[in-house]
């Protein structure tokens, strides 16, 4: 063979591998996958490897899962055999497949929830397994079945709820966006679908955790939801038992829970002032108690030590409150996002 025939061979065979290359890294981008007539959200990146795709001799199959928004999840055709093989699908090895299953027990508490129903027992603890998996893929569609899920069953949850709670804490504080952000659609769809009353008893205890993370998502839900009870609603929960959580939350290490602790304060104070008002016009024509004993600052001096009065006066009389009343005596519709 001739020197310039070989040095054309050595010039062919790089230019061809990265041909190659190229047409392997694009195969491993994800596309858009429709359900029924809508189009499905999807994560698009190509990595630098093919981590979910199945390799066939030469060839690779890559394993797409779908991110489908509530409003464009289709009905089942076979409800019956999607509920016969549920939970075995849900507890599979097969990642795929999981995802698969979380996604038909989206369909299933959307179009027939009562059919569900009967199944919630078992399935609980198998989602709070799928939102603890180490792949995103699995959580991330875990955690949009908790949204409908809450939204769908509502108060039903609040018995199945305590072991959801401490990984949607965790999960809303991750570093990944996109678990994150749906997990806080899980915690507003949560507070918002879930009576109060039922609702802050089960939190409370998580103000308190040593994580402090999940203090702090735990203090934002917790100061979210108390507006919701409305005005009777927070005196029977107790006036003094909410301040004096609103007064430990301040003094503590994340600025979120600190944050959430003044919303608190100051949504206690427009409420405890209104309250007073309301009192003292009932019994216009009665004698009317010291000015002192119906204030607000003298509330806080009865319910709490000198320095966390001190905290929470200082909150109060610093902070404006105008937008703060918003949603306080009265409780925001069911379905309008809190926040959290």
């Amino acid at each position: 063979m001739s020197a310039s025939a070989l040095k054309d061979l050595n010039i062919s065979q790089p230019v061809d591998l990265d041909k190659g290359k190229d047409d392997s890294m694009k195969s491993c981008i994800s596309k858009p996958v429709l359900n029924g007539s809508k189009c499905a959200n999807k994560e698009e990146n190509a990595p630098s490897a093919c981590p979910d795709a199945v390799t066939n001799g030469n060839e690779a199959v890559i394993a797409d899962v779908e991110y489908i928004d509530s409003e464009n999840l289709v009905d089942l055709p076979d409800v019956d055999a999607t509920l016969r093989t549920l939970v075995k699908r849900l507890d599979s090895k097969d990642w795929i497949m999981t995802c698969e299953a979380l996604n038909n027990v989206r369909q299933l508490a959307i179009y027939h929830k009562e059919r569900l129903q009967e199944l919630l027992e078992p399935l609980v603890p198998l989602i709070v397994k799928s939102v603890k998996n180490p792949r995103s893929a699995v959580c991330k569609t875990a955690l949009m079945t908790c949204a409908d899920i809450f939204k769908a069953y509502g108060d039903l949850m609040v018995d199945s709820i305590d072991p959801l709670l401490v990984q949607l804490f965790l999960k809303a504080s991750q570093d990944k966006r996109f678990v994150c952000e749906a997990a806080e659609a899980a915690l507003i769809s949560m507070t918002n679908w879930i009576s109060p009353s039922l609702l802050l008893p089960r939190m409370q205890p998580y103000l308190k955790n040593r994580n402090p993370r999940i203090r702090a998502k735990a203090s934002v839900c917790f100061s979210k939801s108390v507006p919701r009870l409305g005005v009777e609603g927070i005196k029977e929960y107790g006036m003094d038992k909410l301040i004096q959580i609103a007064a430990t939350q301040l003094s503590d290490q994340l600025p979120e829970s600190r944050e959430a602790a003044r919303n608190l304060a100051l949504e206690l104070q427009v409420i405890y002032e209104k309250s007073q008002a309301s009192t003292s016009g009932e019994n216009e024509g009665e004698p009317s108690a010291s000015p002192d004993a119906e204030s607000w600052e003298a509330f806080c001096q009865s319910k709490l030590s000198a320095l966390s009065a001190q905290a929470i006066l200082r909150v109060t009389s610093t902070t404006p409150k105008d937008g703060v009343t918003a949603g306080v005596t009265s409780a925001p519709k069911e379905g309008v996002a809190v926040g959290c």
